[in-house]
């Protein structure tokens, strides 16, 4: 059984991939943030730890623990475990802004480059990060969400190049909007790290908040998580696994639309659909 780590497995789309290469036959190390959602992991029957990407200790702990039970072999790393900060630029603290690149980006980094060399030695493996539309085209009020998948993006395509003849692949999934608890905790963290009261912004996010909270899906093309563990089975499994993977309708409109039009007119676009869906 290969050895596959995959971060923030606590639901969404972490939960299903698990899940998903579990039955597929990968020996799946599940981790997650807070104690509580390890215990489920282990009872569902995974190899379950705790990972905190804010936490280098607790990085290097779980890779260390990985690596003791397969006796120093890891084939896969799904990056996943990630949060967005809604807020408009301009709402956002210096301290609301690191955090969000902690998370989802150093936090990733640094687990990246602890497992590298296992994998150089083995003479292969995958490294997965899971991106987003929001890499490839920006939205008003994700400005923290954007700028830590836009980082990414240029971090992962950097070492791909890196990479290269090293037999270790790396793969950018991007989905659009995807069932899972995104939109709860993007709403958490919006009210607990923006002054909604006090903005220029404030009836905006009123109608943001509208959309956060909704039941059911919040925008058109929703897909199951399914649609993801589809596209990192092939990036896992395939001899040559793209460089990205685009899941979703809107992904490869806006990534069709990116390469098509000029700023300007990418602007009307985008400014068409937040309009349309804080209705």
């Amino acid at each position: 059984m290969k050895p596959i780590l995959i971060t923030g497995c606590s639901s969404g789309i972490g939960h299903c991939v698990a899940r998903g290469l579990k039955d597929r036959g990968y020996r799946v190390f599940a981790t997650a943030r807070k104690a509580e959602d390890v215990d489920r992991l282990a009872a569902e029957g995974f190899e379950a730890l705790r990972l905190d990407l804010d936490d280098s200790a607790s990085i290097a702990a779980a890779v260390d623990t990985v690596l003791e039970r397969t006796g120093g072999r890891l084939y896969g790393l799904f990056n996943n475990g990630a949060y967005g900060q809604p807020g408009a630029v301009e709402d956002l603290s210096r301290e609301v802004l690191r955090a969000q690149l902690e998370t989802n980006l150093l936090g990733w980094l640094e687990l990246t480059n602890r497992v590298l060399p296992v994998m150089r030695a083995a003479g292969e493996g995958r490294i997965i990060q899971n991106s987003s539309v929001l890499g490839l085209v920006a939205l008003p009020f994700r400005g923290a969400y954007n700028c830590s998948k836009f980082a990414l993006e240029g971090l992962t395509d950097t070492l791909r190049l890196e990479l290269k003849g090293s037999g270790v692949h790396v793969s950018l999934v991007e989905p659009g909007p995807i069932e899972s608890r995104f939109r709860a905790n993007a709403h958490a963290a919006f009210l607990k790290n923006i002054d909604r009261e006090h903005s220029v912004f404030r009836e905006r996010y009123a109608a943001a908040e509208r959309r956060l909270t909704k039941q059911g899906p919040a925008a058109p093309f929703t897909l199951p998580p399914e649609a993801v563990l589809k596209q990192v089975i092939h990036a896992l499994e395939s001899p040559r696994p793209r460089a990205r993977y685009y899941v979703t309708f809107p992904t490869y409109l806006f990534g069709t639309l990116r390469r098509l039009l000029p700023a300007a007119w990418l602007d009307r676009v985008l400014l068409a659909v937040s309009r349309r869906e804080n209705r």
